[in-house]
């Protein structure tokens, strides 16, 4: 079997998420993201990785911004139409490929709707079947919509709310929990500022922040409840 590049589960700018977690940020259903992690991570595609997606169990189960990124690309491509059979198989061969337990967080991951592709080196789409064939092809891209690639194409940061709006979930800041623009100050925090009663106005002086950074808090927050 091709060695996978190593990969620390849980550490320092691995961020550090519960399953409530990557539900409240990727706005999912808590039952729907348990049930993925079981059926899908834990199950089939840790017998690709040789090794699980999580750590602990039950209420103490946490995992990393890696795993956090491959839910919202798997939702991305169910919402696709995709078929999860379809994700499966495309999960362990792109796994082998690149030699990643986290193939759904490398490169700009692309469907159109029926097969799931990836950027080959040559700069063509690869069908991830069993062929490996080239196509190419247009396809859309809504996996590239909110987040940002690190130097070796996996992906460093997201953007909940898109790339024109101001939170991050960077795990090398405040253990991957949403932050605001370039800073560490948590969204929470504004956010419980603004459920207290303080103004708009009053939290951007306060925080050196700007009237759209706040507001972006607060829309967050409102679109995840």
């Amino acid at each position: 079997m091709t060695p996978f590049e190593p990969q620390s589960l849980i550490g320092v700018g691995t961020g550090i998420y519960t399953l409530p977690d990557i539900s409240y940020i990727l706005h999912l259903p808590t039952g729907k993201v348990r049930k993925w992690m079981h059926e899908y991570w834990q199950l089939r595609f840790s017998s690709s990785a040789e090794s699980g997606f999580s750590h602990g169990s039950g209420k103490e189960l946490v995992t990393n911004f890696l795993t956090l990124i491959e839910f919202f690309t798997f939702y991305q491509l169910r919402q696709e139409g995709v078929s999860a059979q379809k994700i499966v198989k495309a999960h362990q061969i792109l796994a082998k490929t690149f030699r990643t337990k986290y193939p759904f967080a490398k490169s700009s991951l692309l469907t159109d709707g029926e097969r799931v592709l990836f950027n080959g080196d040559a700069g063509n789409i690869i069908q991830a079947d069993e062929t490996l064939q080239i196509n190419i092809k247009e396809a859309i891209e809504p996996f590239c919509k909110k987040v940002e690639f690190n130097d070796d194409d996996m992906v460093k940061r997201f953007y909940p709310l898109g790339k024109d709006h101001s939170i991050v979930i960077d795990p090398k800041r405040q253990f991957g929990q949403p932050v605001i623009g370039d800073t560490n100050i948590l969204a929470e925090t504004i956010y419980n500022l603004h459920r207290g009663g303080e103004s708009i106005d009053t939290i951007s002086s306060l925080y050196s922040l700007t009237v759209g950074q706040v507001n972006d808090v607060i829309n967050y927050y409102r679109r995840a409840a």
